[in-house]
């Protein structure tokens, strides 16, 4: 690699779960008998796991079949961009006391549905990458 390369530094896992708990909006990647599928979500970082709520359908079903995950966010500033990439566990909350607890958060549906069912995803790794933007060096 030329030395005016620059791809990017990585993070903690820390400074990426700060990056979680600042972010709003996530992919989440499923897969089912060898078929990847992605959902844009809205979720909430809360105690070192992520709490979503969605209805039942095509995710809740591929996520109660298979329930290792991915989730990833990124974001682009004036100079730099990120990206932090979740692999984890998800698992719906069945117990009343969860429920109850989770709907105290500040996790609300962005779109006009009403979303009963609450999940959680517990991360098992968290990776983050944080680079300028710039210009593809010459390449000679």
């Amino acid at each position: 690699m030329s030395s005016d390369e620059n791809p990017g530094v990585n993070m903690s896992a820390a400074e990426a779960w700060k990056f979680l708990e600042h972010t709003h909006l996530a992919r989440l990647a499923l897969s089912v008998a060898n078929v990847p599928d992605i959902f844009p979500i809205n979720y909430l970082a809360h105690e070192g796991k992520l709490l979503m709520r969605t209805n039942p359908g095509t995710k809740l079903a591929e996520l109660t079949i298979n329930d290792s995950v991915a989730l990833e966010i990124d974001g682009v500033a004036e100079s730099e961009a990120w990206s932090v990439v979740v692999q984890g566990t998800a698992r719906v909350l069945e117990s009343q006391r969860e429920i109850d607890r989770a709907s105290e958060l500040p996790l609300t549906p962005w779109l006009q549905t009403r979303k009963y069912t609450f999940v959680e995803i517990i991360p098992r790794s968290i990776r983050g990458i944080r680079f300028p933007l710039g210009t593809e060096p010459e390449r000679y």
